[in-house]
Protein backbone atom coordinates (compact mmCIF):
# COMPACT_ATOMS: atom_id res chain seq x y z
CA UNK A 1 0.00 0.00 0.00
CA UNK A 2 1.40 3.37 -1.01
CA UNK A 3 1.87 5.99 1.71
CA UNK A 4 -0.58 8.39 0.08
CA UNK A 5 -3.26 5.70 -0.05
CA UNK A 6 -2.61 4.72 3.56
CA UNK A 7 -2.84 8.35 4.75
CA UNK A 8 -6.22 8.72 3.03
CA UNK A 9 -7.42 5.51 4.65
CA UNK A 10 -6.02 6.62 8.03
CA UNK A 11 -8.04 9.84 7.81
CA UNK A 12 -11.15 7.89 6.83
CA UNK A 13 -10.70 5.62 9.87
CA UNK A 14 -10.92 8.59 12.23
CA UNK A 15 -14.11 9.81 10.62
CA UNK A 16 -15.64 6.33 10.77
CA UNK A 17 -14.64 5.68 14.40
CA UNK A 18 -15.69 9.10 15.68
CA UNK A 19 -19.14 8.79 14.12
CA UNK A 20 -21.61 7.93 16.92
CA UNK A 21 -22.88 4.38 16.64
CA UNK A 22 -23.69 1.27 18.63
CA UNK A 23 -20.00 0.73 19.45
CA UNK A 24 -19.61 4.23 20.88
CA UNK A 25 -22.80 3.83 22.92
CA UNK A 26 -21.64 0.47 24.26
CA UNK A 27 -18.24 1.97 25.20
CA UNK A 28 -19.80 4.88 27.06
CA UNK A 29 -22.25 2.57 28.79
CA UNK A 30 -19.40 0.31 29.96
CA UNK A 31 -17.33 3.27 31.14
CA UNK A 32 -20.29 4.65 33.06
CA UNK A 33 -21.06 1.35 34.78
CA UNK A 34 -17.59 -0.02 35.48
CA UNK A 35 -15.09 2.82 35.16
CA UNK A 36 -12.37 3.10 32.53
CA UNK A 37 -10.04 0.16 33.15
CA UNK A 38 -12.77 -2.42 33.61
CA UNK A 39 -15.12 -0.94 31.03
CA UNK A 40 -12.38 -0.84 28.38
CA UNK A 41 -12.62 -4.62 28.00
CA UNK A 42 -15.74 -3.87 25.96
CA UNK A 43 -13.55 -2.03 23.43
CA UNK A 44 -11.39 -5.14 23.03
CA UNK A 45 -14.49 -7.12 22.11
CA UNK A 46 -15.45 -4.44 19.60
CA UNK A 47 -12.07 -4.83 17.92
CA UNK A 48 -12.37 -8.62 17.74
CA UNK A 49 -15.69 -8.15 15.96
CA UNK A 50 -14.12 -5.54 13.67
CA UNK A 51 -11.18 -7.83 12.86
CA UNK A 52 -13.58 -10.64 11.98
CA UNK A 53 -15.57 -8.37 9.67
CA UNK A 54 -12.37 -7.31 7.88
CA UNK A 55 -11.36 -10.96 7.55
CA UNK A 56 -14.79 -11.81 6.11
CA UNK A 57 -14.49 -9.05 3.52
CA UNK A 58 -10.90 -10.02 2.72
CA UNK A 59 -11.88 -13.63 2.22
CA UNK A 60 -14.64 -12.66 -0.17
CA UNK A 61 -17.33 -14.11 2.08
CA UNK A 62 -18.71 -10.63 2.63
CA UNK A 63 -19.89 -10.47 -0.98
CA UNK A 64 -21.77 -13.74 -0.52
CA UNK A 65 -23.42 -12.57 2.72
CA UNK A 66 -24.30 -9.22 1.18
CA UNK A 67 -25.92 -10.93 -1.80
CA UNK A 68 -28.00 -13.16 0.48
CA UNK A 69 -31.13 -11.43 1.79
CA UNK A 70 -31.66 -14.24 4.31
CA UNK A 71 -28.17 -13.88 5.81
CA UNK A 72 -28.44 -10.08 5.86
CA UNK A 73 -31.77 -10.08 7.69
CA UNK A 74 -30.70 -12.82 10.10
CA UNK A 75 -27.68 -10.77 11.17
CA UNK A 76 -29.72 -7.57 11.24
CA UNK A 77 -32.49 -8.85 13.49
CA UNK A 78 -30.04 -10.56 15.80
CA UNK A 79 -28.30 -7.20 16.18
CA UNK A 80 -31.60 -5.42 16.81
CA UNK A 81 -32.59 -7.96 19.47
CA UNK A 82 -29.21 -7.70 21.20
CA UNK A 83 -29.32 -3.89 21.33
CA UNK A 84 -32.83 -4.03 22.79
CA UNK A 85 -31.54 -6.51 25.38
CA UNK A 86 -28.75 -4.08 26.30
CA UNK A 87 -31.30 -1.27 26.56
CA UNK A 88 -33.48 -3.27 28.97
CA UNK A 89 -30.44 -4.24 31.03
CA UNK A 90 -29.29 -0.60 31.19
CA UNK A 91 -32.78 0.60 32.14
CA UNK A 92 -32.95 -1.89 35.01
CA UNK A 93 -29.44 -1.13 36.29
CA UNK A 94 -29.51 -0.28 39.99
CA UNK A 95 -28.05 3.01 41.31
CA UNK A 96 -24.63 2.69 42.94
CA UNK A 97 -23.38 4.07 46.23
CA UNK A 98 -21.07 6.83 45.02
CA UNK A 99 -20.12 8.19 48.42
CA UNK A 100 -16.40 8.56 49.02
CA UNK A 101 -16.36 5.71 51.52
CA UNK A 102 -18.39 3.34 49.36
CA UNK A 103 -16.73 -0.06 49.31
CA UNK A 104 -18.98 -1.84 46.84
CA UNK A 105 -18.83 -1.07 43.14
CA UNK A 106 -19.95 -3.28 40.26
CA UNK A 107 -17.17 -5.39 38.81
CA UNK A 108 -17.85 -6.48 35.27
CA UNK A 109 -16.30 -9.75 34.21
CA UNK A 110 -13.68 -9.09 31.50
CA UNK A 111 -14.76 -11.99 29.29
CA UNK A 112 -18.41 -10.95 29.54
CA UNK A 113 -17.53 -7.40 28.53
CA UNK A 114 -15.35 -8.64 25.66
CA UNK A 115 -18.17 -10.86 24.43
CA UNK A 116 -20.64 -7.99 24.73
CA UNK A 117 -18.47 -5.73 22.58
CA UNK A 118 -17.90 -8.51 20.06
CA UNK A 119 -21.64 -9.08 19.63
CA UNK A 120 -22.32 -5.36 19.20
CA UNK A 121 -19.92 -5.14 16.25
CA UNK A 122 -20.33 -8.52 14.60
CA UNK A 123 -24.15 -8.26 14.58
CA UNK A 124 -24.16 -5.03 12.55
CA UNK A 125 -24.73 -5.97 8.89
CA UNK A 126 -24.45 -2.35 7.79
CA UNK A 127 -20.82 -2.30 8.94
CA UNK A 128 -20.08 -5.36 6.83
CA UNK A 129 -21.77 -3.86 3.77
CA UNK A 130 -19.95 -0.58 4.38
CA UNK A 131 -16.56 -2.30 4.55
CA UNK A 132 -17.34 -4.30 1.44
CA UNK A 133 -18.03 -1.04 -0.39
CA UNK A 134 -15.17 1.04 1.05
CA UNK A 135 -12.17 -1.21 1.69
CA UNK A 136 -11.63 -2.32 -1.94
CA UNK A 137 -11.11 1.34 -2.89
CA UNK A 138 -7.89 1.33 -0.90
CA UNK A 139 -6.69 -2.04 -2.18
CA UNK A 140 -4.21 -2.46 -5.02
CA UNK A 141 -5.37 -5.62 -6.83
CA UNK A 142 -1.93 -6.04 -8.40
CA UNK A 143 -0.14 -6.22 -5.01
CA UNK A 144 -0.32 -8.99 -2.37
CA UNK A 145 -3.79 -8.74 -0.84
CA UNK A 146 -3.05 -10.38 2.50
CA UNK A 147 -0.49 -7.77 3.56
CA UNK A 148 -2.79 -4.94 2.48
CA UNK A 149 -5.69 -6.28 4.52
CA UNK A 150 -3.37 -6.72 7.51
CA UNK A 151 -2.32 -3.06 7.21
CA UNK A 152 -5.96 -2.01 6.89
CA UNK A 153 -7.00 -4.12 9.86
CA UNK A 154 -4.20 -2.89 12.12
CA UNK A 155 -4.90 0.73 11.17
CA UNK A 156 -8.65 0.50 11.76
CA UNK A 157 -8.27 -1.32 15.05
CA UNK A 158 -5.57 1.04 16.37
CA UNK A 159 -7.67 4.11 15.56
CA UNK A 160 -10.85 2.57 16.98
CA UNK A 161 -9.07 1.58 20.21
CA UNK A 162 -8.02 5.20 20.71
CA UNK A 163 -11.49 6.55 19.95
CA UNK A 164 -13.26 4.00 22.16
CA UNK A 165 -10.78 4.82 24.95
CA UNK A 166 -11.97 8.41 24.66
CA UNK A 167 -15.63 7.43 24.81
CA UNK A 168 -15.05 5.03 27.72
CA UNK A 169 -12.89 7.50 29.63
CA UNK A 170 -15.35 10.35 29.14
CA UNK A 171 -18.20 8.26 30.52
CA UNK A 172 -16.08 7.05 33.46
CA UNK A 173 -15.43 10.69 34.43
CA UNK A 174 -19.16 11.35 34.36
CA UNK A 175 -19.55 8.43 36.79
CA UNK A 176 -17.86 10.44 39.54
CA UNK A 177 -20.39 13.25 39.17
CA UNK A 178 -23.42 11.01 39.62
CA UNK A 179 -23.89 11.09 43.37
CA UNK A 180 -27.62 10.57 43.77
CA UNK A 181 -29.77 7.59 42.74
CA UNK A 182 -32.01 9.93 40.72
CA UNK A 183 -29.06 11.19 38.64
CA UNK A 184 -27.88 7.65 38.00
CA UNK A 185 -31.33 6.45 36.98
CA UNK A 186 -31.62 9.32 34.51
CA UNK A 187 -28.23 8.51 33.02
CA UNK A 188 -29.01 4.78 32.79
CA UNK A 189 -32.31 5.53 31.07
CA UNK A 190 -30.59 7.94 28.71
CA UNK A 191 -28.23 5.17 27.61
CA UNK A 192 -31.15 2.74 27.41
CA UNK A 193 -32.82 5.19 25.04
CA UNK A 194 -29.65 5.44 22.97
CA UNK A 195 -29.50 1.65 22.64
CA UNK A 196 -33.14 1.62 21.55
CA UNK A 197 -32.37 4.36 19.03
CA UNK A 198 -29.48 2.33 17.62
CA UNK A 199 -31.73 -0.74 17.44
CA UNK A 200 -34.46 1.24 15.66
CA UNK A 201 -31.93 2.55 13.14
CA UNK A 202 -30.60 -0.95 12.49
CA UNK A 203 -34.15 -2.23 12.03
CA UNK A 204 -34.64 0.21 9.13
CA UNK A 205 -31.60 -1.07 7.24
CA UNK A 206 -32.31 -2.69 3.92
CA UNK A 207 -30.06 -4.82 1.78
CA UNK A 208 -28.82 -2.89 -1.20
CA UNK A 209 -30.28 -4.02 -4.48
CA UNK A 210 -28.00 -6.30 -6.43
Amino acid sequence: MELQTWLAFFAACWVISLSPGAGAIASMSSGLQYGFWRGYWNALGLQIGLAMQIAIVGAGVGAILTASATAFHAIKWFGVAYLVYLAIKQWRAQPMDMSDDAAVRPIGKPLALVFRGFLVNISNPKALVFMLAVLPQFINPHAPLFIQYVVIGVTMIAVDLIVMAGYTGLASKVLRLLRTPTQQRRMNRTFAGLFIGAAAFMATLRKAAA
